[in-house]
């Protein structure tokens, strides 16, 4: 399983345009104030965002579904801007394919990001050829990410008509909340230092194997290999 923002694409110019918009839309109010995203859903993001704006809810407003739609064609109309003012990370295309070429292995996501947005990002850089997006974790399903980690196992062995042990199930990402989030779902956490967070910060959420980047295929699939090593 693999994060996007930050491990696999940086796209971020393109997202806040994408959050701002589809905010002063459901709000009537500027997004002046951003919060944090990393290893948040959008859903949690929206609510961070009417907290730190200070924008009160009148009872019984739930705009949270409006909110979601209004993102998601937000990004649409900027999708053209993906590869101009995004990137995929260094080593992506590469790390995606090595790991493809695997025995007995599948690749998804488990992301915040809403489904159309998530294959949105993956597919503006060629990414999605790699992974079966069909059993992803998306922040579309409302669940957090350590529920959305469980959830894809399941799809995965309905799926594939096969197990998927926990020992077997290893989460990429750049985000120490991730990596906490792995952790309670029963997944190795395998992190990569290409976000915020320092190595130091990654080790001290649970991860155990960290890397600096994706762009040492080699090195990444000996780290697959010792991370599920007990499921064999």
């Amino acid at each position: 399983m693999w994060n996007i923002d930050l491990t696999l694409v940086d796209v971020a110019q393109v997202t806040r345009a994408a959050y701002a918009e589809a905010f002063e839309r459901v709000t009537g109010a500027p997004l002046v104030y951003l919060a944090s995203t990393s290893g948040r859903t959008d859903s949690e993001v929206f609510f961070e965002f009417l907290a730190r704006n200070d924008v009160r809810l009148e009872p019984g407003e739930e705009p949270l579904a409006d909110f979601i739609e209004a993102l998601g064609e937000s990004f649409a109309r900027r999708r053209d801007q993906l590869t101009v003012r995004g990137r995929a990370m260094p080593g992506a295309r590469e790390a995606l394919a090595a790991v493809a070429a695997l025995d007995d292995t599948v690749q998804t996501v488990v992301t915040g990001t809403i489904m159309a947005n998530a294959v949105a990002k993956l597919s503006a850089f060629g990414l999605d050829r790699y992974l079966d997006l069909s059993i992803g974790g998306f922040g579309s399903e409302h669940y957090p990410k350590a529920s959305l980690i469980q959830f894809v196992r399941m799809r995965a062995a309905e799926a594939r008509n096969a197990a998927f042990s926990e020992a077997a199930t290893v989460y990429i990402t750049e985000s120490p909340r991730d990596v906490e989030a792995a952790v309670i779902g029963h997944a190795t956490p395998v992190a990569v230092v290409s976000g915020s967070a320092t190595e130091s910060q990654l080790r001290a959420a649970g991860a155990e194997h960290v890397l600096e980047d994706l762009t040492d295929t080699d090195r990444l699939l000996s780290v697959l290999r010792r991370a599920t090593a007990d499921a064999t």
